[in-house]
């Protein structure tokens, strides 16, 4: 509930370099993940920024959040192996019934990744 009330990254990164949005038809939840890279001194693509918006349940909105905070500061690999338990973990678990929101969470940032690398190739 702490997460929800106080959510972290929301918003957008106007000049973003990965885009990926994402919708549950079950339950109405969509989020839309923006991500910003760089390279760092070692030539690795770090994800800078990460930003959501999300439309949905307290769930979705707090896995977006807890999402946003993993990622932050890793390289975009990392990111990439980012699992739904681990989000689901990182928020001290949820509800079976609401697992499907944390995987929204991992599934959106993963079509950002995907839409980066489309660019960037």
């Amino acid at each position: 509930m702490e997460v929800f009330k106080n959510p972290q990254n929301v918003g957008e990164i106007p000049d973003a370099d990965g885009e990926g949005t994402l919708g549950n038809p079950k339950c109405g939840d969509v989020m839309k993940v923006q991500i910003k890279v760089e390279k760092d001194d070692k030539g690795k693509e770090v994800i800078t920024d990460c930003k959501v918006q999300t439309f949905g349940c307290v769930a979705a909105i707090a896995s977006s959040s807890t999402m946003t905070d993993m990622v932050i500061g890793k390289t975009v690999e990392e990111a990439k192996k980012l699992t739904n338990a681990e989000v689901a973990e990182e928020l001290g678990g949820l509800p079976p019934v609401k697992m499907h929101c944390s995987n929204l969470s991992a599934d959106a940032l993963k079509k950002a990744i995907e839409n980066y690398e489309k660019k960037r190739s």
